[in-house]
Order: structure tokens, then sequence, then C-alpha cells
């Protein structure tokens, strides 16, 4: 098969399963939306697949687009995300029959006939992306894909108002975003004279040019990508998107938000300045620290996925901040490192967390609530979610054996090894950007220890977690896929090196040999680092086994009720919630997460030395959100009361108002060119 064969693929499979979903019975289309997903998926993975082993396709389809030519032109950067998006479509498809039929196939929210349309569509959209030859395509199709998956957010907006709101948060930001990218690659076509790819590579243009090229792609991509201060979308539509959806744009759709800017920054434009990348670095740090700061004390589940998103990304960036801050002083092995490890970390992040809101979607199909501190008592009721919720927890925080670890292992060797005979800049920036990893990697594993012991472990909290079901049969086995997906990242992440060595070969700023390799024991590639998944996971099963065999044969067992402060039966309600797990890091980041308390205490009538009752409540807002985006949206909404005065039904003011604005534009143009 071909590249041009499989897009071609891509294509039919959603148009196909679109169409028929539409014009199907709930139960049906559920099936037929879900399988349309994956199918368009796979095609997606083999188009990447060739795409890295060296294939290349480049398609040209004139008159399709108004006053321009659809254009694909793939290359191994391409290869790599469409092979991304397509295996997070596969798993999310096979899921989303599960999920959206059988007993809940209604034929409304996510079981609708224009959600299961959208699904493979959306899908489609993402695959096609990274394919995009020219302006013009790139933009139509990022807009189909912003489209898409703004109106499957909004899907099930008639159940709950927090829907609605969400729709707005994210169609706001993601369109801000698209003008940011819109006038960065608009501007980038004129001065070049051509709106191809090719003809951006080869342009000649001024550094002031390239730097508002850049800053512009930064914004808009950082949008997507979620990026500290523009993330504020993310934690509010991840929550109220179906779990199949929600996967999708946390493990897939952000990941394009980085393709953007290795794109642009490192290929179109060649590289930078190192301020470029210092500029990314730092944007990267704060997106890691107050994204898992955030995670750690939110309660509501798929919220605390959304936020450690908004973190992992932040680790994504910091890795291509110092990979393009070496690479623009010369030492191309160590950025070429640091990318890699930022491509794989991406990877490992698309698979942890499509595993991780899988699990959260099982859970809230099976107890209709998301909020930690009313679910507990799931592993008997729900075993198999629980173990591979479980999995994903520990590759979310970066233990090993999961696939977490390695990335953050390969990042954090990237980072240590820029130290020696570095100058002022780096001897500052990579210390710090040391430290911003170690912060994250703890408060990350703080976050993922309360998600899974506060909501799988202990005793039910609600009526709802203690009537749990297991999820069906095709919802478990797409989540043993991402599993299984995230196991082989995990022990044997050399067996990646070489794709991510062809997919170096497309940057022009780094080198093209292999950073990575290695069978049981991985070597990184121009620097001093080994380190064997393999050898730590058998250590780690020796010692388990070690410990239960000591447990059994050693010590003395008897069953006993637990002694708890003088009672001998435990209840739900002494058990540790979200909130007070994260109690003492909420003290500690207390400047930082501001948080609100509101305790009611109720007396006794006989008398007010005796308390009937206390009533504690605890609510920490996103502070930046909170600060940042108010005043700006009250002065969005007064500008537009005084240019409303405008539209006041004279044609004569409209006329003049043409007038004075192409007078305006060709000043521009004379002063320009």
């Amino acid at each position: 098969m071909t590249i041009g064969g499989a897009l071609l693929g891509v294509l039919v499979a959603a148009g196909a399963g679109a169409l028929i979903a539409v014009l199907t019975g709930p139960r049906t289309r559920a099936v037929v939306a879900g399988l349309a997903a994956s199918v368009a998926g796979v095609f997606g993975v083999v188009a990447g697949v060739l795409a890295i082993t060296g294939q290349t396709f480049t398609a040209t389809v004139r008159q399709l687009l108004p006053m321009s030519a659809a254009v694909l032109d793939v290359d191994a950067l391409s290869g790599i995300f469409c092979a991304l998006v397509g295996g997070v479509a596969v798993v999310a498809g096979l899921y989303s029959i599960g999920y959206t039929g059988g007993d809940h196939a209604d034929g409304t929210g996510a079981g609708s006939r224009t959600a299961q349309a959208l699904l493979p569509l959306f899908v489609a959209a993402m695959i096609l992306v990274p394919a995009a030859g020219n302006v013009t395509t790139f933009l139509v199709l990022w807009e189909l894909m912003a489209l898409t998956s703004l109106v499957l957010v909004l899907v099930e907006h008639g159940l709950r108002p927090a829907v609605r709101d969400a729709g707005i948060w994210y169609g706001g930001m993601t369109h801000a975003g698209l003008i940011a990218i819109l006038l960065g690659l608009v501007l980038f076509a004129a001065q070049a004279g051509d709106e191809s790819f090719d003809a951006l590579r080869a342009a000649e243009l001024s550094a002031t040019t390239k730097s508002v090229i850049f800053v512009l792609a930064l914004i808009g991509f950082g949008s997507k990508a979620g990026l500290v201060p523009l993330h504020v979308w993310l934690p509010k539509a991840h929550p109220e998107a179906p779990s199949q959806v929600s996967a999708l744009m946390s493990a897939a759709m952000v990941k394009l938000g980085l393709y953007g800017i290795l794109r642009v920054g490192c290929d179109l434009l060649g590289g930078g300045p190192r301020w470029w990348w210092l500029l990314a670095l730092i944007l990267g740090a704060l997106s890691a620290l107050y994204g898992v700061l955030q995670a750690v004390v939110a309660t509501d589940l798929k919220r605390l996925l959304g936020y450690s998103t908004t973190e992992n990304m932040g680790l994504v960036f910091i890795g291509v901040g110092a990979g393009g801050m070496f690479a623009a002083d010369g030492n191309r092995a160590l950025a070429s490192l640091l990318i890699a490890a930022a491509l794989l970390h991406a990877l490992n992040h698309a698979g942890f967390k499509t595993l991780l809101f899988l699990g959260a979607g099982s859970v809230l199909r099976s107890t209709g609530i998301r909020d930690l501190d009313g679910l507990g008592g799931l592993v008997p009721r729900m075993p198999t979610t629980a173990a591979l919720f479980g999995i994903g927890a520990l590759a979310a925080a970066a233990l090993p054996p999961g696939n977490g670890f390695v990335s953050e292992w390969l990042l954090l060797q990237g980072l240590i090894h820029g130290l020696p005979g570095a100058d002022t800049v780096v001897a500052v920036a990579m210390p710090l950007a040391v430290g911003t990893v170690a912060l994250t990697a703890g408060l990350g594993v703080a976050t993922f220890v309360k998600a899974f012991g506060v909501g799988f472990l202990a005793r039910p909290r609600s009526a709802s977690a203690a009537a749990a079901y297991e999820s069906p049969l095709v919802m478990r086995l797409a989540m043993v896929l991402a599993a299984v997906g995230c196991a082989v990242l995990a022990l044997v992440p050399a067996s990646i090196g070489p794709a991510l060595a062809r997919v170096l070969g497309v940057l022009p700023t780094v080198d093209d040999g292999v950073p990575l390799r290695g069978g049981v024991t991985l070597h990184l590639v121009g620097v001093q680092g080994q380190m064997s998944p393999l050898l730590l996971l058998a250590g780690l099963v020796i010692v388990a086994l070690l410990a239960v065999a000591l447990i059994r044969r050693g010590l003395p067992r008897r069953r006993s009720l637990v002694w708890g402060c003088g009672g001998t039966r435990l209840d739900p309600r002494m058990e540790y919630t979200a909130t007070s797990f994260a109690e003492p890091l909420t003290r500690v980041f207390d400047d930082v997460l501001r948080p609100q308390y509101d305790v009611n205490v109720t007396h006794h009538e006989e008398s007010q030395y005796l308390v009937a009752s206390v009533e504690y409540r605890q609510r920490v807002d996103d502070r930046l959100e909170a600060s940042l985006y108010p005043p700006v949206l009250a002065g969005t909404a007064k500008a537009g009361s005084v240019l409303s005065r405008l539209q006041n039904g004279s044609v004569h003011r409209y006329l003049a108002f043409g007038l004075l604005g192409l007078i305006v534009v060709l000043v521009v143009v004379g002063m320009t060119t």
C-alpha cells in the first residue's frame, strides 16, 4: 500500500461511516461510527508508518478550494503524527461502540446522529492536518478539526448547563488561536510569494519577520497544545465531552499543536535565535508546574486528567525549547536528543492519556459521577477497569516501569548534559528546567496516587459507587489495546529509535542520527547514559515476590476488626477524600492556588457549646483564568458595544467605511513592498 492509498482509505472510511451513521438507528450507528473511526485510524497508522520508513507522497487537487489548490505533502514528520492520531483513533473508535451502544443507545447526546457522524470526520481531519502541503490546505483542515471537535464537545448540552459554558470557552479559544496561526502563515506566504511549504522553506526573510511569524505560531499552536495561560479551554472541555472524544482531544488533538511548532519553527523557518526557544521553554515550564498543581487539588476525575494534559504538554515543550536553544548554539547532537525526548513523551502521553480517559469514561458510564469524593470501592466491582486505570496512572506518574518514566528520564538526561561548559543563559535555564521536571514528577505521583487510591480503593462513598458494574467487553478490549501500547513503549523504547531518527532528519537544525539504541539496555547516542526498562521491571517483580513470600511464610495471620479512634467498624466517612488527601499540598502552595474555604458550624439549640454538625467546603479556582480573562472579556464586550453604534443602517456610511479600509490597505501595501 502507498501513502496516497492509505490517506484515501481514511477519507473513504470516514465519509462512508458518517453517511451510514446518519441513516441508521441508534444501535447500528454506534457500531458503524465506531468502526469507521477505527478503520480510519488504521489507515492513518499505515500512512504514518510508510512515511516514517522512507516513503513520501505529494498530491495536488486543483479547483477544490477557492483561489487555491488542495496540496498534500507527507514526510517523516507528518508520518509520526499521522501514526499517533491514528493509533488513538483505533482505540477510541472501538471504545465508542460500547460507550454509546448497547443499553446506552438512546439516540441522544453522544449517541445522537450528529455525534456519531462527526466522530469519524473528526478523526479524518486530525490525520490529514499533518499531511497538508500548503497554507490554505492546512488552515482548512485545521478549522475542520476545530469545528468537528467543538460540536462533539457540545453534544450533551441539553443534559448539563456546564457543557454550554465549556463549548463557549473552547470555541473562543480555538478560534483565537486560529487567528494567530492565520496571521503568521499569511504573513509568511506573502513574504515568500507563494503558499506552498517548499516555497516557505526557500523564502529569504528578515530576522524581524521571522520572529513575528514564530511568536504568532507559538501563540496559536500553544493554545491548541494547552500551554499556560491559553490552557483554560482544556479543563473545561475535556470533562464535558463524551469520554472517547476527550481521549481523542487530549491524547491526539493537542499533539498537533506540537506538530505546528516543529513544522513552522524548526522546518519552514529553519530554526531561529535562542530567545525563541527560551520563550518556548519558559512557557513549557510554567505549564508543567501550573498544570500539575491544579491537577493535584482537582476532585473531578476528568478535570484532573485535563490539567494533567497541560502538565505533560509543558514537559514536551521544555524538551522542544531546550533542544531549540542547543540547536541555535550549534550543539546539534544534544538538540536531537532533547527533541527526540519531546517526541517520545508525546507518544507516551498519547498512550497513557488515552487509557486514563477511557478508564474515567468507564467509571462515569457505570456510576454517573466524576467526583472522586463520591467514588471509592470500585476495585471489586470494576476489576478490569481498575487494573487498566492503575497501569495508566503508573505511567502518568512517571514511575518505573511505566512508559512516562522512560521519556522523562530521557528529557532529564538531555537537560543535565547541557550544563558542562554552558554560558550564563543555559547555566541558569537548565538547572531550573531540571528542577521543574523533578518537582512536576513528584507532584504527578501525588496526583495519580490520589486519583487511583481515592477513586478505586477503600469503600464506596456513595450509592452510585456501591452499585457500580463492569463495562462492556468491547470497552475493556479497547482499554487493553491502549495498555499494550503503553507497555511496548515502556519496555522496548529503543525500538522506535530509527523512526525518531528519520523524523529528526526532516528538521535542518538537528542531527539525523539515531538518538537512542539498544535491546534490553537503552543507550543514548552522543552523551553518556543508559537504562534498562526490562531489568527495572524484573527487579521490581522479584522484590514484590520476595515481599509476598516473607509476609505469607514469616508472619502469623489473623483476622480482626481494625481499631480506629475508639471505634471498631470503619465507615466511608472515615476515609480520606480527594480534598483531604490534597490538603497538605494545598497549604504548601497556598500562595499559588489561593483556595477558598467555607466552614459552617451548627450548634445544638440547647447549648451553644455543643456542636451538632460541621460542614466544610473547599474550592480551588483556576487563578490565571480568574485574574487574566475577566478584564479581557470585559474590554471585548465594551469594544463590541462601541462598535455596534457604527451599524446605523446607512448604506452611505458603510460605503465610506469600505473606501477608508481600501485606502488603508493600499497605503500599508505601498509602504511594505
